[in-house]
């Protein structure tokens, strides 16, 4: 049996839960104490608003503004407008994209939360349930590197090579680079090559939280079918139901269907252009403060960052102070007459 751990690191304004297949993050969940409703495990009473048959699609109201979609599929094609009706999130919002649920049954009132979702030790624990939860230190080292590789595009292989994961509007394109493996044969070394990146990028995709179609550009032309089929099955396994595999083309491609469960990783981090969000940047920045005031138990801390982040870190500075007490300055910089880039950060005692 191959093995999982958990690790759950609690920092102000923040929590993350990571999941570690071989010693290498494979999941990153992300509690924010500023996250929107509805999330992904929530269950809501809902009113249909519209329901549209030609798209087999409703559209929920939950209150206070938030809509949902409902895929029409059994007992909700009999659904008609303006029904009171129970769901559970199982996809939340992300970018461009609503969130979808799933149909439970009549409900009876107004519009409202049902159950929040489930405790991010409870989600640990779902995916890895004879594992104890490790916390501290390590979990925040093992967290910081989960989130470095969720940004990161190319990654290396094991034995050399490494593989690029891009995304699209359309699609997920992974390109499999033999590099400087070695070996005296070359079909062998192109053969674990791509059975190595199949690997890789199975466990990388639901790190970075993808789905839809993902395509493979493949080492060479002619592989192993039956090997590369079988490495799909037994990589992808994790993310059944719903997965759909597609043959290996002439051109040397292989497609996979996923389901899609959550928003990509990188959208709660990154803003549309890329980049380090100002929240995010806040987070880190609300970290490095934790860890210099317990290093320092009496020192004051200066907290240097720029406009944008110090707006965002208002919100969690109560959360910092909760911690390790109210001794910091918040002192952010003035972009226009500063070399300092948007994403500096700086904490220092004085």
């Amino acid at each position: 049996m191959t093995a999982r751990r958990l690790y759950l690191d609690d920092a102000p304004g923040e929590r993350r839960g990571v999941v570690t297949l071989e010693g290498r993050p494979e999941r990153l969940l992300i509690q924010r104490s500023a996250m929107p409703s509805p999330v992904a495990g929530e269950q809501w009473a809902a009113r249909v608003r519209r329901i549209d048959r030609s798209l087999a699609t409703a559209f929920l109201d939950l209150g206070q503004g938030s809509e949902t979609l409902l895929n029409l599929t059994g007992d909700a094609l009999r659904l008609t407008e303006g029904a009171l009706i129970s769901v559970d999130i199982t996809s939340p919002a992300r970018r461009g994209k609503g969130p979808v649920a799933r149909f439970n049954g009549l409900e009876e009132g107004q519009p409202r939360l049902l159950a929040p979702a489930p405790t991010l030790e409870a989600q640990l624990k779902a995916l890895a349930p004879q594992q104890e939860i490790i916390t501290g230190p390590l979990a925040r080292e093992v967290a910081d590197l989960a989130e470095a590789q969720v940004l990161a595009v190319e990654h290396g292989l094991p034995g050399g090579g490494s593989i690029a994961i891009e995304t699209t509007r359309a699609l997920t394109a992974i390109d499999v680079d033999l590099g400087a493996r070695g070996g005296g044969d070359p079909r062998r070394a192109i053969r674990q090559a791509n059975l190595a990146a199949i690997s890789q990028a199975a466990r990388l995709i639901r790190l970075k939280g993808l789905a839809g179609l993902v395509v493979f550009d493949l080492i060479g032309k002619g592989q192993d079918g039956e090997a590369t089929m079988g490495a799909v099955k037994a990589a992808f396994e994790p993310d059944q139901p719903g997965l759909v595999i597609g043959p290996i083309s002439r051109f040397g491609t292989l497609e996979l269907a996923l389901p899609r469960r959550q928003a990509p990783t990188a959208e709660l981090l990154c803003d549309e252009d890329g980049r380090l969000s100002a929240e995010s940047l806040a987070l880190r920045l609300m970290r490095m403060a934790e860890r210099e005031g317990r290093a320092d138990p009496g020192g004051q801390l200066v907290l240097t960052c720029a406009p944008a982040v110090a707006v965002a870190a208002e919100t969690f500075l109560p959360d910092l102070a909760a911690r390790i007490g109210p001794r910091y300055d918040l002192q952010p910089f003035a972009e226009v007459a500063s070399p300092l880039s948007y994403d500096h950060l700086d904490v220092k005692s004085r």
